[in-house]
Formats: structure tokens, C-alpha cells, sequence
């Protein structure tokens, strides 16, 4: 956790950073999209330009970056309505023009729901030296109020990054595309972004194209810091189910990862336990449960970087839930290959790639 709690070197002179373009795909508004799209505005960084992406010209995303565009009138940013369909990937479809009207080598894509610091990109662009093709961050979520709030922080201080920062120290390559900086040149070898219209989870097939022309991958020092205005326990849990379908889907290995769970791991090896050394096998279980429990808090604190916004009762309580929930998402997932995202719905195949649902 250090790599999250130390200052970033400054590995280059500020003016030496390379220009970078920021794709930006919007759909709908939400309480927090203004003020974490604002963030952007303000950032410190020597060159770069603004690309904000919206499907629909009735979407009320477009007033707020109207007003934005309004507010900072030195600052390059454009807006681009109405995407162009290259695929079933509704969020490739919509970052086309702007992907195709870039102006610089690197492009930067980012959510909606992402906020930033003012030092966020220098972060980023710092961390892409000479053989690194692909900078992520690692997604965490906003201090928000309620306890659905909690369940996400809590999932993204723990059993997320276990597996995220794991599979990186590992030499796995695991993306997520929540905030992606990459080399354009890269991309258009493997064909461009709309190479990569044709899958629901773009972010690992882009992130695989890069490592496999050679680049390695960095990660930021800083978090992708999600902001969303919207969450419910109902909206995570169907988030969860959605990415299971997608690692089952592309990874067919994923169909051992219960085993990776707190409650199902300590079973096995509480088993194993009673078999080796004759110890009782609840007892053991327990432990090891509560032994998972103080290290996940421990971890949960460091990638925070500082206190939790809720008690320690709030934070047993959201992690007894979402161990619980995990083998009932991981069930959900197995039992039903359709997807649903954003307003459409998926069938997938093996592979990655999807066929849209068109409802007659």
C-alpha cells in the first residue's frame, strides 16, 4: 500500500508532460456528474484536451457540459452528440468521433463517474515511461453517505484489490477501464477503438491487445476515484453479477474463484485442518474468518489512505453482507449469460463477444 501513499516522483519537468486527449462517455445525470466532471476542468496539466461523449441530443448530460464548456472557455474541450455505431458496445459506439477527432498520441478514458485531483493526470502521465503501453489506476470509491455507500467502499477496499493488485504484482495483466491512459499508435495497430466494439468488456480486450504487441503495464500511485451519484445495495449487487458473467465468460478459470472467498476458503482449509492435524473444524473456521476479517479491515484502511467515513460496526456489517452475497453473485452469474448494460440487454459468447437482445 505504500505504492498508494507516496508522493509521486516527479519523473519528468512539467512542461515536458505529453499533451494527452481525455474521452469522456456520458449517458444521463446524476447528483454528482457536474462536480465530478468540474474536477476535470481543473486539472493541472500542460496540455490536454477535453472530448466529452454523449449518445443521445435530448440526454440532459448534454445542459451539463453546455454549462461547463460555458464556465471554462480556456480550456480545450469540445462535445461530440451522437456516436457512431461500430459495433454492440455502447460505450465504444459513443467515444468514436471523438476517439477519431483526437489531437494527441495519448488518450486518456475515463468514466462518468470518476473524480479526479488536480495532479491526477500528471500521476498518470508520469507513470508512462518509454516501455510502458497501458497506466491504470486502481478503482475505489468516494467517502458517500448511506450504507450502500459502505457495502461498495468496502468491496473496493478489500476483496477488489486483493485479487486486482495480486494478479499485478503476479504479471497478470488485470485492467479495469473505469480510468485508462494508452498510447493511440498502439491502439491503431490493433485496429482502433472500434477494433474493440464488438465486446462488452473492451477495457481487458484492450488492455490485452497492448500487452500482446509487447508493452507492459504501470499503475498510478493514485486511485481511480468513483463518485457516483446514484448507488443502491440493489445497483451494486447487479454491477457484481454483470462483471461475473464477464470474467466467466472470457476467463473460464473464473469458475473457481468461490474458492478465493473468505467463507469458502476457510471451509476448505478448516476441512483440510481436521483431516491433517484432527482440529474442530467450526473453530478453525472461525478463526480463519476472523483472522481474513482484521487483515481485510487492515487493507481496506491502507488503500484509504487515512479513516473510514463510517464505524467499525458499519464496516463488519458491509463485510458480513458482502462475503455472503459473493457465492449468490457468482451463482446469478453462472445461471444466466445475458447481460444487461446501460438500456440494452446481451446475449454472450464464448469469448468475450456479445449479440444485442432486441426485444419485439
Amino acid at each position: 500500500h505504500s505504492h498508494f501513499t507516496r508522493h509521486p516522483e516527479q519523473k519528468q519537468p512539467y512542461c515536458k508532460l505529453p499533451a494527452v486527449s481525455l474521452l469522456k462517455p456520458l449517458k444521463g445525470v446524476d447528483p454528482n456528474l457536474i462536480s465530478n466532471l468540474e474536477t476535470f476542468f481543473t486539472l493541472d496539466y500542460p496540455k490536454y484536451e477535453i472530448l466529452l461523449c454523449v449518445q443521445d441530443n435530448d440526454d440532459p448530460a448534454v445542459d451539463v457540459c453546455k454549462k461547463l464548456l460555458g464556465k471554462y472557455p480556456a480550456v480545450d474541450a469540445r462535445l461530440f452528440i451522437g456516436g457512431k455505431k461500430v459495433g454492440i458496445n455502447p460505450k465504444i459506439n459513443n467515444l468514436m468521433p471523438a476517439y477519431e477527432g483526437a489531437k494527441y498520441g495519448l488518450v486518456w478514458i475515463c468514466d462518468s463517474g470518476i473524480k479526479v485531483k488536480a495532479d491526477t493526470l500528471t500521476d498518470l502521465a508520469n507513470q508512462m515511461t518509454e516501455k510502458v503501453g497501458l497506466v491504470h489506476g486502481l478503482p475505489y470509491v468516494a467517502d458517500r453517505q448511506g450504507f450502500a455507500a459502505t457495502l461498495e467502499q468496502v468491496y473496493f477496499g478489500t476483496s477488489h484489490p486483493r485479487s486486482y493488485l495480486s494478479a499485478n504484482v503476479m504479471g497478470i495483466k488485470c485492467v479495469t477501464g473505469m480510468s485508462c491512459l494508452m498510447r493511440r499508435d498502439v491502439l491503431d495497430q490493433a485496429g482502433g477503438l472500434g477494433a474493440f466494439a464488438q465486446y462488452i468488456a473492451e477495457d481487458y480486450f484492450m488492455a490485452k491487445a497492448i500487452a500482446d504487441r509487447g508493452w507492459r503495464f504501470a499503475m498510478a500511485t493514485q486511485v481511480a476515484m468513483q463518485n457516483s451519484g446514484s448507488y443502491s445495495i440493489g445497483q451494486f449487487q447487479s454491477r457484481m453479477i454483470r462483471w461475473a458473467k464477464l470474467r466467466i465468460n472470457m476467463l473460464p478459470g473464473t469458475v473457481v474463484e468461490p474458492i478465493s472467498e473468505c467463507f469458502v476458503a476457510s471451509l476448505l482449509i478448516g476441512w483440510a485442518a481436521h483431516h491433517l492435524f484432527r482440529c474442530d473444524i467450526m473453530v478453525f473456521f472461525f478463526c480463519h474468518c476472523l483472522a481474513w476479517f482484521i487483515a481485510d479491515y487492515i487493507q481496506l484502511r491502507g488503500v484509504q489512505g487515512g479513516a473510514l467515513s463510517y464505524s467499525k460496526l458499519d464496516y463488519s456489517l458491509a463485510w458480513l453482507i458482502r462475503e455472503s452475497l459473493s457465492l449468490h453473485i457468482f451463482l446469478s452469474a453462472l445461471l444466466d449469460p445475458t447481460v444487461s448494460w446501460r438500456s440494452s440487454r446481451y446475449r454472450l459468447r464464448c469469448g468475450g463477444t456479445a449479440d444485442e437482445i432486441i426485444d419485439v
